[in-house]
């Protein structure tokens, strides 16, 4: 962590910071052209540090994430409180505080389930290990904060933790835990937390009816294995849970997500070395999943989004992918596990994308990990901004 995030942490613990965001409703593009919809592009908060994940509240407002270890709720005027009570992170490297996420029934009826999930870097003996905690929203802090799941292993470098989560259909948690960067070889092992998708109950522990709760040699928190750094998430209206997930050099893929199944990291993908640039692995193998699709180039996927409701009719069922490196927002139109459209929809606007959100409006929300960084809306162009 650097002095100037120490300095930042220090403040959140004293007390609240609130700001107000300047940048609030500012037009950005006010038309950009796509196959099926013309586009405007509005910032609606500012001065963001780093944010990595966002989660709207039942009234319209967000929570926003940034990776130093603070909580943004931003108002309908964009302005910013910082919010008291997140544990200490380890925001090193790749890590910090990470995504964040309502529970499915946050809001409705007696407030028994007004839980904010929340993953981040834990730092402990042999280093630190990705983590889920939840806490209640009150006033300008989270209150109850609990942790409910720890991977089962502390080590270094301070990368690929993974970290999304995202509610299935049946009430059960997944979560993304990347192999952490050192040895690739720990997303082939069952009895290693890294390089998996992981399904939890609301209380951080395995359900029943996980793939693996037969076999002794694995974890029964285990979904899926052989994955490397999946860090876009999102469960389709169908159920169908999809990943983006980071290839090293070239090689992202787009995942659907089924319980059991191994998608073959390291020994399947078509990434290559980043010192001599070879191919790392094999393309294909005998029970091993290959990706649905292959992003061209150094894409670096973060942030995944299906598609639905009305405000984008020709997109529905379609999926949003958000991408560091190259800057772009891309759309994927999907005939089953097959991919039949590509389109580039944002190509440098707001910079590195970092999460991408369909609202309660069903509007487009993004995220850019940025210092200042921002909370963007993308929405048709003829719509009123409210």
């Amino acid at each position: 962590m650097t002095t100037t995030r120490q300095l930042l942490a220090v403040t959140l613990m004293a007390g609240v910071l609130s700001i107000s965001s300047a940048g609030a409703g500012e037009l950005i593009a006010p038309r950009i052209d796509t196959d099926h919809h013309t586009l405007r592009l509005e910032r609606i908060a500012s001065g963001l540090t780093h944010p990595w994940a966002s989660a709207e509240l039942p009234d319209g407002r967000w929570l926003v994430t940034e990776r130093a270890g603070r909580v943004a709720r931003i108002d309908a005027d964009g302005a910013v409180t910082r919010l008291a009570g997140v544990p200490e992170v380890s925001a090193r490297g790749q890590g910090g505080l990470l995504d964040i996420a309502l529970h499915p029934d946050y809001g409705r009826g007696d407030g028994a389930h007004d839980w904010v999930y929340f993953t981040w870097s834990q730092p402990g003996e042999g280093g630190t290990a990705t983590t889920l905690s939840r806490g209640r929203l009150e006033d300008n802090a989270l209150v109850d904060v609990e942790q409910l799941f720890v991977q089962n292993r502390f080590s270094t470098p301070g990368r690929h933790y993974g970290s999304r989560i995202a509610w299935l259909p049946d009430g059960t948690l997944l979560m993304s835990v990347g192999e952490r960067g050192m040895n690739p070889k720990r997303a082939q092992d069952g009895s290693d937390h890294a390089g998996s998708f992981l399904r939890l109950t609301a209380e951080g522990e395995a359900p029943p009816d996980n793939p693996f709760v037969d076999d002794p040699t694995m974890l029964d928190e285990l979904f899926t294995l052989g994955n490397r750094n999946p860090q876009g998430l999102t469960v389709a209206a169908d159920g169908t849970a999809w990943s983006t997930e980071h290839g090293p050099r070239t090689g992202d893929e787009l995942n659907r997500l089924e319980a059991g199944v191994n998608y073959g990291w390291p020994e399947v993908t078509l990434g290559r070395d980043y010192a001599t640039n070879l191919p790392i692995g094999r393309n294909s193998a005998p029970g091993m999943r290959d990706p649905v699709y292959v992003f061209e180039g150094r894409f670096a996927p973060s942030g995944l989004a299906a598609v639905n409701g009305e405000a984008f009719p020709a997109w529905r069922g379609h999926l949003l992918a958000g991408g560091l490196a190259s800057e772009k927002l891309v759309r994927l139109a999907l005939d089953g596990n097959t991919v039949v459209e590509h389109e580039v929809v944002l190509d440098g606007e707001i910079g590195r994308i970092r999460d991408v959100r369909l609202g309660r409006d069903g509007m487009l929300y993004l995220l850019n990990d940025e210092a200042p960084g921002g909370l963007f809306r993308l929405s048709p162009a003829d719509r009123q901004a409210p």
